[in-house]
């Protein structure tokens, strides 16, 4: 049996410069090992798995994986697995927008143009980051308290803390340590002269399971916690644009938008630049 697939970019500003993602299509009989061996393989960030869905609403359903574990959401893996499901044939109930069903529950992500947007999920823990871990970020960062300007809990379930420096350039300066032995999810943000094309420049660093310190290139789940925090605390009016990825040669956009709902959304642009087929047997 084979199984189709998808390398797709996603938030990237032309090709290669956004966060891959590859979306294995058919995926209904692959068990939870198989889909994890192959994500571990493939040694992408995350790779997703397409399979009808069993809530009525749904379009689709998606198992995300990380090269450790099954996660129940996730940003950039979102958008490129709804990007997969429509050049693959995907039909939505419902013409501008895509219901995706997986672990988290039901996730809304809309169509504009050739951009997808996905509306940000609640955040689990929100609050003042205690000067403890302060501490430890500022000794991971390399910086002194000072150049903190202000910080938060922006946690939606990957564990982010989020923490804001004086300005993008500062952000873009940094040269964090490069291992860190207890695990941290950081995401650092710092604003743009007026007037530049993006409002805001992103980083984010987590530390892999050895313990090395790792930057994403572009991160969903972490720009929509940001962009909740940012816009409730009146530091950031949306729309606007976020760059990300700058310091890995890559270059990310993120679109932030806020619907009168309340609903902050997280767009971007997605290509699919590899596709064929999986003809390995997967022992199913």
């Amino acid at each position: 049996m084979t199984y189709p697939f998808q390398l797709v970019d996603v938030f990237g500003d032309g090709p290669f410069t956004g966060n891959p993602v590859a979306v294995v299509a058919g995926a209904a009989d692959l068990d939870t090992a198989v889909m994890q061996q192959i994500t571990r393989w493939l040694n992408l960030s995350e790779t997703t798995f397409l399979a009808p869905p069993k809530d009525p609403r749904a379009d689709y359903a998606v198992r995300i994986f990380s090269l450790t574990r099954e996660l129940p959401f996730a940003g950039h893996p979102t958008l490129g697995t709804t990007h997969a499901w429509l050049v693959a044939g995907g039909e939505p109930k419902h013409p501008e927008m895509i219901i995706q069903e997986c672990a988290a529950g039901l996730v809304r992500v809309r169509r504009s143009g050739s951009r997808l947007a996905f509306a940000a999920p609640s955040v689990v823990r929100f609050g003042a980051v205690e000067p403890a871990k302060l501490a430890e970020i500022v000794g991971v960062l390399g910086i002194s308290r000072e150049a903190i300007v202000d910080a938060q809990w922006v946690d939606n379930g990957p564990g982010w803390v989020a923490v804001k420096l004086g300005s993008a350039e500062a952000v873009l300066a940094l040269d964090p340590a490069r291992s860190h032995p207890q695990t941290l999810d950081l995401g650092v943000v710092g604003a743009y002269p007026a007037g530049h094309e993006a409002a805001f420049e992103i980083r984010a660093f987590f530390t892999d399971p050895h313990g090395a310190l790792v930057e994403d290139p572009v991160c969903g789940s972490l720009n929509a916690s940001v962009a909740q925090w940012l816009i409730a605390s009146g530091e950031a009016h949306a729309p606007y644009v976020v760059s990300q990825g700058a310091r890995l040669d890559r270059k990310g956009r993120i679109h932030i938008d806020h619907d009168a709902a309340g609903d902050v959304w997280v767009g971007g642009e997605t290509a699919s630049l590899f596709s064929g087929v999986c003809a390995a047997s997967l022992g199913v």
